[in-house]
């Protein structure tokens, strides 16, 4: 079996180390016989010549979302029918919020997005630094149990941990729905307990961290979810996850003792 994954803007939207998702995709797929292809496409270059399974947005700065934001406008249109039609695609936050309907920053200039997430972002004065540990979507956590094939943990929680860096305020729409809901941290906009958005097989968060290094449940979820979309219904091979859970624990352990 392979997989096709776009890396999207790593030129500009690496700020946080985000690039360790792709990493972690990519080693938790070739663990277990599955190759692994991977692009990296950024401003000028069409997504139009490819067939991605898989999509990752990581975050960037104001300058360069600014950049990236006109670039992406020309890519709306594949990104919208990729995901139509069964692709996955992680978003971390600068990249979250370019998949929004707009970026409004603290000057009050818009950064216009694409959509595909009913939901806008405002620049706030306040800054949220912090771990965050998240609640996933009730609707998501059968699926993500079903997908996660371990040798040595059964899995007791979805929950998802990371930690968020943002003065941008989100707020979802109606056609919408949150990730999670946030157990510690901020979230989205830290007024309504909600984290992140989904979309058919899109997701946006603010989890930096890196994600999936910490949270190989969710990890194995969209290898799955990726797979499925080429190759029909899959299981995974189990892989040994002791190390992933230690860090996944320790970090959950550094946010409650968050004051």
């Amino acid at each position: 079996m392979t997989l096709n994954i776009c890396h999207l803007y790593p030129d500009l939207m690496d700020t946080y180390g985000d690039k360790g998702n792709t990493v972690t995709f990519q080693k938790r797929c070739r663990w277990r016989g599955i190759d692994v292809k991977v692009a990296n496409i950024s401003v000028g270059q069409p997504l139009s010549n490819f067939d991605f399974d898989f999509y990752f947005f990581g975050g960037g700065q104001d300058k360069a979302q600014t950049i990236v934001g006109i670039d992406l406008q020309k890519k709306k249109r594949h990104l919208e029918t990729a995901v139509n039609n069964g692709a996955v695609l992680l978003s971390i936050c600068g990249g979250y919020q370019l998949l929004q309907k707009y970026f409004k920053t603290k000057t009050g200039e818009i950064i216009k997005g694409i959509g595909l997430f009913d939901a806008f972002t405002v620049g706030s004065d306040e800054r949220m630094i912090q771990n965050l540990l998240v609640e996933i979507n009730s609707e998501l956590e059968q699926d993500i149990k079903d997908s996660y094939q371990t040798t040595d943990y059964r899995l007791s929680t979805t929950n998802l941990i990371g930690f968020e860096n943002h003065s941008g305020k989100t707020y979802l729409g109606k056609n919408v729905q949150p990730l999670g809901r946030v157990i510690k941290g901020a979230g989205n906009s830290g007024e309504d307990k909600t984290e992140g958005a989904v979309y058919k097989n899109a997701f946006g968060c603010y989890l930096h961290g890196s994600l999936l290094p910490k949270n190989p449940h969710f990890a194995d979820y969209l290898i799955v979810k990726s797979l499925e979309r080429r190759y029909g219904k899959v299981k995974l091979k189990p892989l040994n996850d002791e190390i992933e859970w230690l860090a996944h624990k320790s970090a959950i352990d550094r946010t409650r003792s968050q004051t």
